[in-house]
């Protein structure tokens, strides 16, 4: 199940929240290197990092999972954010140089058929970077922090699904190295709290990240599949008073698909 928007947000309005998108960027950053004229999309919910990575793209999506809600962005200029079912995405094949999954895919109801669908649409030699919660993290264990939900990985759990799904691992990075108290007490600590974890206990981090390329030597099994979702625009909310103003639409998706 995935968190909802509005939890999201909320948290990261928070203090944690902050300090928790400071972190992660911070290990993205070790990571991540600059594509000419990339065509970037994020999947689950990537606002805060598609902020920060997304300034020198070509162009750049947020694809958010219908279960988990949708919001405007960028909130300045045109939306291109868009509500889809990570099973079947709205793209060309081969179409996107980087894909970043975000509270995206430990809440998949198929890991495997979204990496597959991921695949698809990347570009020859395209990446793929995930964020997942860690199995043995201190995160995955309290539900106050969205990271508390949905099913978390150990790393050999990600990189056999990876090779499964046709993408070779590369650079693994941790994240989160902190305790997810809310004391402010605790987190004025943060920066030596994460130095300390840095060096004594990575493998206890919050969050596992992978940048995986994709694979182009093997073929992809074929399998018939019955789409399982029908999404249908809703362009304002059932039941509004009449008079109030409604929030700017976000874009939707709306198909069926009998197999590919």
């Amino acid at each position: 199940m995935h968190s909802d928007i509005v939890d999201l947000r909320a948290f990261y309005a928070s203090m944690l929240g902050r300090l928790a998108e400071r972190s992660i960027s911070m290990a993205l950053s070790s990571i991540w290197s600059p594509i000419p004229n990339e065509r970037l999309v994020g999947l689950g919910y990537t606002l805060p990092w598609l902020e920060r990575f997304g300034t020198d793209v070509e162009r750049a999506f947020a694809f958010m999972p219908a279960a988990q809600g949708a919001v405007n962005w960028p909130p300045g200029g045109p939306s291109t954010t868009v509500l889809v079912f990570d099973e079947e995405l709205p793209l060309m094949d081969s179409s996107i140089d980087r894909m970043l999954f975000v509270h995206s895919l430990e809440h998949a109801e198929n890991p495997r058929e979204t990496l597959m669908e991921t695949w698809r649409v990347l570009a020859p030699g395209g990446r793929l970077v995930i964020v997942v919660p860690n199995r043995r993290g201190v995160w995955a264990r309290f539900e106050h922090t969205p990271f508390g939900t949905g099913r978390p990985y150990s790393r050999g759990q990600l990189t056999a699904l990876l090779r499964e799904a046709n993408f070779t691992p590369g650079a693994y990075a941790e994240a989160l190295l902190f305790p997810p108290s809310r004391h402010r007490s605790v987190l004025q600590l943060y920066q030596g709290l994460e130095r300390v974890g840095r060096r004594f206990w990575p493998m206890f981090a919050g969050v596992i990240i992978v940048e995986a390329q994709k694979r182009l030597y093997q073929g992809l099994p074929v399998a018939a599949r019955a789409s399982r979702r029908v999404f249908v625009p809703v362009l304002a909310p059932h039941g509004a008073p009449a008079g109030m103003s409604l929030p700017r639409q976000v874009g939707t998706v709306s198909r069926a698909r009998n197999g590919r």
